[in-house]
């Protein structure tokens, strides 16, 4: 696999959608049951991620969100990290995909930003994550689905002390800018970002194209990629029109989307949520072949 900062600012690259609305109508519905899928039946996740391959995502994504140890014990998994990694890396990897990211998802503690104990006890659950793929082979980690800024920090810190390898980061954001956590700003987030050494900025949205274009545009204000993720409320191609509610209803949508986010300054795309691969198809289609348009940065 080539690697994946040499193609920075450059290659427009699409990120596999999720594996997990493919394993649900297999019946993998209930918590746990991904990371069930990744270690017993990892002919199931395959399948998910060649289907994306298939369709043209450059980059997929592991199936592995929850494997902080927090996450895992709450599973009943808390001594199957090692063995989830490497399950899921080999799956992805056997695929041959130009680049491997592993998802990192929030650890789900509580965190007192104020507490040094606190902290480090969150930084801990992401360095003990980064650390179990010491040896593996994966282009970058993908910290993402994250909040608010106290707890991405962490996470930042927590991967920066074990490995040197990518890291991108991404935010759950509103329309008008706002966090999930419903407190947070998207530049309190990008100012994280950029001190605490992530190497791609990204957020997720479920907000009409505009809103995720002035989103993408925003991110696009720092010198580091951006990562543009289009969060699909509900797949419903009988839906017929976009809606505020639902924006991206079914796979054509992400063709118009992912042009006018190649324009706001968006190089990485993905459709996340409720999206199917053909999502990835559509976003890859319609990019193919184009550079990244940041006339702002000097190669």
């Amino acid at each position: 696999m080539p690697d994946i900062q040499l193609r920075f600012h450059r290659d427009m690259l699409v990120l596999s959608s999720p594996v997990a609305p493919v394993l649900a109508r297999q019946g993998f519905t209930e918590a746990g049951d991904v990371e069930y899928a990744t270690l017993m039946e990892p002919e199931a996740v395959e399948d998910a991620l060649r289907l994306n391959l298939v369709a043209g995502a450059q980059c997929l994504v592991t199936e592995t969100a929850g494997m902080t140890p927090a996450r895992l014990a709450h599973h009943g998994m808390a001594d199957r990290m090692p063995e989830l990694v490497k399950a899921a890396l080999d799956t992805a990897n056997k695929l041959r995909p130009q680049h491997v990211l592993v998802e990192i998802g929030p650890c789900g503690l509580p965190l007192d930003p104020s507490s040094k104990a606190s902290l480090n006890e969150n930084r801990d659950q992401y360095a003990r994550a980064a650390r179990a793929c010491e040896g593996m082979q994966l282009d970058a980690f993908f910290l993402n689905g994250f909040a608010n800024p106290s707890d991405l920090k962490c996470a930042l810190m927590g991967v920066r002390q074990v490995s040197g390898l990518p890291v991108f980061a991404s935010v759950d954001v509103a329309a008008d800018g706002t966090l999930a956590d419903g407190r947070s700003t998207f530049a309190e987030a990008l100012s994280v970002m950029a001190e605490f050494e992530a190497s791609v900025a990204g957020f997720s949205t479920k907000a009409p194209l505009a809103d995720a274009c002035a989103l993408a545009k925003q991110a696009a204000t720092t010198p580091l990629p951006v990562l543009a993720q289009l969060d699909v409320v509900r797949h419903d191609p009988k839906q017929g029109q976009a809606t505020e509610e639902n924006p991206y209803y079914c796979p054509d949508v992400a063709v118009d989307a992912a042009l006018a986010l190649r324009a706001a300054g968006a190089q990485f795309l993905r459709a996340t949520g409720a999206a199917t691969p053909a999502y990835a198809g559509a976003l890859a289609a319609a990019v193919d072949g184009t550079d990244a348009h940041r006339p702002d940065v000097e190669l």
